[in-house]
């Protein structure tokens, strides 16, 4: 794989690490909405969901439509939704091995 393509991979991770951000891009996974619409949902002041809005449209993770007075926000990329599906099965499977760790540590004790 060319250097170009590992950037473009860490700069698209980058992007997504921050929980906020990951909480907008599951919310936009259910369906288009605007700012105030997040802001209810995520329980979040505007200027925050805004900066993280503008983290992910400056990555094309999101795109934003006007609307009126307002921006649609909608994922760029169907796909976010299976990587955010693998992503909570991986956290999933360190759980369980966590879990399992835990059951083998009482047994012991």
């Amino acid at each position: 794989m060319s250097r170009n393509i590992h950037t473009f991979k860490a700069e698209f991770f980058k992007a997504l690490a921050h929980p906020m951000r990951i909480q907008i891009l599951e919310v936009l996974c259910e369906g288009n909405r605007n700012v105030n619409e997040l802001q209810t949902i995520l329980g979040s002041e505007g200027s925050a969901v805004s900066q993280q809005l503008a983290i992910l449209r400056n990555k094309n993770i999101v795109y934003g439509i006007k609307d009126g007075t307002s921006v649609i926000y909608s994922l760029r990329d169907p796909l976010i939704k299976d990587l955010l599906a693998v992503a909570r099965r991986i956290f999933d499977n360190h759980l369980d091995d966590a879990i399992s760790m835990l059951e083998v540590i009482r047994k012991e004790t």
